[in-house]
């Protein structure tokens, strides 16, 4: 979506708009419901903008909404160095609850109820699209099937609670953003959702939402919920959204395959699949027998340097470093859009340094079959050295492989 700031007279504003007509088709309800979701969710008492209008059509804008400005940042890298996380923590908490006290009779019609096995199959579709071919993603989808739980009544989830969500002023939650794919389903998924590795951008060490430790988080949920968090639902949806949004990066690869959208950011938002891999075995490898987990991991030796012809690695490391000379000259979107360059011309180097790659047709659908798991000798081993070169060369920065390769190589 896009936003748009803007002021008349002593008041600002943002509109919410789709960037064409087009955009909103294939969703389960438009703008006109997220705009009645939000304005029932401040009637709960939910730190969420104003809407003071929905777009019509003879407004000639499209599709969308006008809200109140709210005071405040969303970059989680200034919020994630706030004063006061504790007590953000604790006000990030008190909204999903509150969030969570909207039922079917509080929104209009159109909003979607999930259906827990039909999401998995959903998934499982996606995956099977994207080629079938993920090892540690089949046996995620293979994992939720058989873990799946029973459905409980279903509350308003925001479906999207997390850092980069949430609008910040110094220390204090000054909005909730983008609603648009809400539903009802089970609260766990969004206390879940907003605690993955991903989510806490660079404070792995605090797992709820980048901010405090999830036992803070849930105590502080359940003392404005008035309910009790059950562990092994929090795993499931852990799970489940860590499978989904891996899957959620892989279609960025076929939006841009398609044509619908041939922004750079596509194809390398694809390559944060290995991110979600990684998050993922770290999550399953906790049901693998304690001598699989013992096992070595054994990485690839690719030591190997050629003093001839500069080699694919070389020429995109030299045409990266001229990129660079170029980024003076840019401003805005277009100096964005050279880092991104850049960040796509490293993962390929990477690559080719590594020989990375973790398409294995065979190997995923004996997984997601059922006929091998991380009981077999050696699967977990394997599974682990695929993640670990995979990531390494796609995304070395993300915080989770640090930890990775010291739980699994014994590396400081």
């Amino acid at each position: 979506m896009e936003s748009w700031r803007f002021a008349t007279g002593d008041s600002a504003y943002v509109l919410r708009r789709a960037p064409t007509l087009a955009f909103m088709e294939g969703r389960p309800y438009g703008h006109r419901v997220e705009a009645a979701l939000i304005e029932a969710a401040r009637a709960k008492g939910v730190t969420a903008p104003e809407v003071v209008a929905v777009l019509e059509e003879g407004d000639g804008l499209g599709s969308g909404f006008v809200m109140r400005a709210l005071p405040g940042t969303a970059d989680p890298k200034v919020i994630l160095a706030c004063d006061g996380p504790d007590g953000l923590l604790r006000e990030a908490a008190r909204d999903l609850a509150r969030i969570h006290r909207l039922r079917q009779g509080d929104v209009p019609e159109g909003v979607p109820v999930m259906d827990y096995r039909a999401a998995i199959a959903d998934l499982k579709q996606q995956f099977m699209d994207a080629g079938g071919d993920r090892p540690i993603i089949a046996l995620g989808l293979k994992w939720l099937e058989d873990n799946c739980p029973a459905e409980v009544e279903p509350v308003l989830n925001h479906g999207d609670y997390r850092m980069g969500n949430l609008l910040v002023e110094g220390s204090a939650l000054t909005g909730v953003l983008d609603w648009e794919i809400a539903h009802f389903g089970d609260r766990h998924e969004d206390l879940a959702f907003g605690c993955m590795a991903v989510w806490r951008f660079a404070r792995y060490d605090r797992p709820a939402l980048g901010l405090g430790s999830i036992e803070e988080y849930i105590v502080a949920y359940e003392a404005e919920a008035g309910v009790i968090i059950d562990p092994a639902r929090f795993r499931f949806w852990t799970i489940y959204r860590t499978v989904w949004w891996a899957l959620g990066c892989l279609k960025m690869a076929a939006q841009w395959r398609s044509g619908a959208d041939r922004m750079l950011e596509r194809v390398v938002i694809s390559r944060r699949t290995s991110e979600q891999e990684l998050d993922l075995l770290l999550l399953l490898e906790e049901d693998a027998p304690e001598a699989e987990r013992a096992r070595p991991v054994i990485l690839n030796d690719w030591t190997f340097q050629s003093d001839g012809e500069a080699s694919d690695e070389e020429m995109t490391v030299a045409v990266s470093e001229w990129l660079g000379t170029l980024k003076d000259k840019l401003d805005g979107h277009d100096r964005f859009q050279l880092a991104v360059a850049r960040n796509a011309l490293g993962m390929l180097a990477r690559s080719i340094k590594l020989g990375a790659h973790s398409s294995d047709p065979l190997g995923a659908e004996a997984l997601l079959a059922g006929r091998v798991s991380l009981e077999a000798k050696g699967v977990l081993s394997e599974l682990r050295r695929t993640a670990l070169e995979k990531l390494t060369a796609d995304v070395p920065k993300y915080p989770a492989l640090a930890l990775a390769r010291k739980k699994w190589l014994g590396e400081n």
